[in-house]
This record gives structure tokens, sequence and C-alpha cells, in this order.
């Protein structure tokens, strides 16, 4: 195994860890690993960060719902639209890009850049906001009652952008369940991971119609994955997960960045 290889597994790891400490985050590392540490294909790529983010985050569902921290009706308001959305767009949207997407002259955009470009600013995206750390107040949503019909508009949005670039959109989902179902934090991460897991594994099975995963590959590096989300599950009641935040959006910006300069040269 080379160097390169054991620095993708270590970070699976990670993945899980800052998907235990945030209830999301971790998984827009997922791809970037797969495509620039694995040399795997753009679209195989989202295809297991759908897999690994929906293992790994079921493993800490179940804890969060063994511990009664899942909210279930706000995971139901968000989760069913965003189930269909989800599903739609791995089993239909995705294959039926043509490739190439975009082409003038001499410029060709591919569909596997294209995904790659999309996937870089949803990362520069999120790392704004984990470096700014602005999160909603807590208790209840500004009317007084769960905003549940804004709470299923906002699942669709979320199961379309997971099924796109196999991204969990943990950090779209957080702040949402925050404003609109009146979630407190430590809540409203716990029922993230719970959606999370479910919306990744409904992408997942409208790949693996038309996708022959390498379990031997994937796995092991799921595997890891989970021993990540129990260290940060661990972690999360001793570490301030703002300061860690704020430093993994750093470095997811500049993952971002070298994506897109990769891209362009």
């Amino acid at each position: 195994m080379s160097e390169q290889e054991l620095f993708g597994y270590a970070s699976a790891i990670v993945v899980g860890l800052v998907i235990g400490l945030a209830g999301g985050g971790g998984s827009i590392l997922t791809v970037p690993i797969f495509v620039y540490v694995f040399n795997i294909p753009t679209v195989l790529a989202t295809t297991y960060s759908l897999f690994v983010v929906g293992s790994t985050s079921l493993v800490g569902s179940l804890n969060y719902i063994w511990h009664r921290k899942v909210d279930l009706r706000a995971t139901v308001a968000f989760a069913l639209p965003s189930f269909i959305s989800v599903y739609l767009s791995r089993r239909f949207l995705v294959p039926a890009l043509p490739d190439p997407l975009f082409q003038f002259e001499r410029f060709v955009l591919s569909k596997s850049e294209a995904i790659l470009y999309f996937f870089a600013i949803v990362m520069i995206i999120a790392a704004r906001a984990m470096i700014k750390s602005d999160r909603p107040e807590q208790g209840e949503a500004a009317d007084g009652r769960p905003r549940y019909g804004n709470l299923a508009l906002d699942g669709l949005a979320v199961g379309l952008l997971t099924g796109t670039i196999g991204a969990g959109g943990g950090f779209l989902i957080v702040p949402m369940l925050v404003l609109m179902a009146g979630l407190p934090m430590p809540r409203a991460v716990a029922t993230s991971v719970l959606i999370i897991a479910v919306n990744s594994f409904v992408g997942f099975i409208g790949d693996i119609q038309h996708t022959q995963p390498d379990w031997n590959f994937l796995l092991p590096f799921t595997g890891l994955s989970i021993i990540g989300i129990f260290i940060g599950m661990y972690s999360a009641q001793f570490v301030p997960p703002d300061k860690l935040k704020k430093g993994f959006g750093w470095f997811v910006l500049v993952v971002a960045l070298y994506m897109i300069s990769r891209e362009i040269t």
C-alpha cells in the first residue's frame, strides 16, 4: 500500500470524526479523497461517498436514537420529500447528464468536471458557514410553531444537492432544523445525522442499479469512517465544536480552491 493510499484511509477517520462532532460536514471530504487520492472517476466517487456517509451516519444516528436525542417529527417532515428528490436525481438526473455537458468551439466542459466544479462551490459555501460559525438561536421557531411546510421544501433542495454531488448536506440541514423546527442545537445535530444517513442510502440505492461497487475497497474505508464517528461523538462531550468547525472550515476552503485550480490547469 502506497503512502498516498495510507493517507486516504487515514482521512476516512477524519470524515467520521467531523460528522460525529458537527452532524455533517465530513461528507464533503469524501468525494475529493476518492477522486484525488484514490483516482476514482468522479461519478463513481459520488456513489461511494453516499455509501460511506450513509453507513457512518446510520451508526451515529442509532446511538442518538437510543439516547432519545432525535426529533422524529422533524425527521419525517424533512426527510420524506428529500428521499424522493435524492432518489430521482441519482436514478435519472445524474445518468442523463450529457458528456460533455457543454462545448463551445475549443472549450469543452465534461460531466465529471462540471460535478467537481459544483462540488467545489458547495464546499466554499460550507467553509464560509463553518468559519463564520453563525449559528441561529436555540428555541422555538419565530411564530412559536414548527414550520414543517418550509422544512419539506428545504428537504427537496437538500435531496437534489445530495443526489447530485454525493454530500449529505448537514451544513444546510442543521440550521434549518433550528430555525424552522425550533430544535435546540444538540437535538438538531442528532436529527441531522439520521436524515443524512437515510438520504445517502436512498441515493446509493438509486445508483447500484447501474453501478458495481468495489466492496473490497469500500467496506474498509467505511469501517474507518465509522470508527471516526465514535471518536467524534465522544469528543463532542469535551471539545467545543465551534472551534473545531472553524478550523475545519479553513481546511475545506483550501481543498475547494485546490480542486478548482487543479481542474482549471
